[in-house]
């Protein structure tokens, strides 16, 4: 069964340096944590990405009006501030980064991969509780709070995949999530959904959640674990175990080769 590598792309030369100075700069501001500050780069930014022109102060009729005011986080909500278990200050500094995150993807140019992997591995820096090297965040990913979730090195996330991090999440080492998959922290009694008990939930290392699939609350996908397409992982998948099935259950257990011995 034929192995393919994926083909190193690039743009050229003077678009690739006006998306790493973009970012570089957009990177620079949003190292100041204040939320207000934020708030304005996110504006003038999205005024910009949007219109093609610098921030002016809306005008023109009542839709063009609301188009330019909800460029500006602060004019906005979404639904993760709604939550009483959100932590005001934490969210307050994250929620323009999210902002600009949902509108960028949703922009003319959220559809570069190039760009998008390298603008979304910045903003994660900023939002998650740890980002690590060599992730890559296709477009339409969404996460509730940032700051309960940890992503580790190598870490691939595919697009409209939703990672809940109302309470902890931790996707380790390697770890892999296909397209339209959900990752779940919390759950909601069954007879007063307002009642919510948050978990934690862990991937990995080099685990897989793979196309639609979903993984409740607290569950742990544990190394080389993989979840099949539509599979709903209800309890813990031990290591190297493909599960599927709704409630996901064990359809076989994988081999790993050892690596070779070096010559002696």
């Amino acid at each position: 069964m034929p192995r393919y590598e994926y083909r190193n792309l690039v743009p050229m030369p003077e678009a690739e340096k006006t998306f790493l100075d973009w970012i570089d700069w957009l990177d620079s501001e949003f190292k100041n944590p204040d939320p207000e500050h934020r708030c304005v780069v996110v504006r003038d930014a999205l005024h910009q990405l949007y219109l093609g022109k610098p921030y002016t102060a809306p005008e023109g009729d009542f839709a063009q009006r609301a188009l330019v005011h909800s460029f500006d986080p602060r004019n906005t909500t979404v639904e993760p501030e709604y939550y009483g278990d959100a932590d005001p200050a934490k969210y307050a500094e994250r929620k323009p980064l999210i902002w600009f995150w949902m509108m960028y993807d949703r922009s003319p140019v959220g559809l570069n991969h190039w760009l998008g992997f390298r603008m979304r591995a910045m903003l994660a820096r900023h939002v998650f509780k740890h980002c690590g090297k060599n992730v890559k965040i296709f477009h339409g990913v969404e996460v509730t709070f940032g700051y309960n979730l940890t992503v580790e090195d190598n870490c691939t996330i595919h697009k409209y995949v939703l990672l809940d991090d109302r309470g902890e999440l931790i996707i380790h080492t390697g770890s892999s999530i296909s397209d339209y998959a959900n990752v779940y922290t919390h759950a909601h009694d069954l007879n007063d959904g307002m009642i919510i008990t948050n978990h934690k939930t862990e991937l990995g290392p080099k685990a897989r959640v793979t196309y639609h699939a979903t993984v409740l609350s607290g569950i742990h996908v544990a190394e080389h674990g993989l979840v099949g397409s539509m599979g709903v992982a209800s309890k813990d998948v031990p290591p190297f175990h493909v599960v599927g099935g709704v409630p996901a259950k064990t359809i076989k257990v994988k081999t790993i080769a050892p690596p070779s011995s070096p010559d002696k």
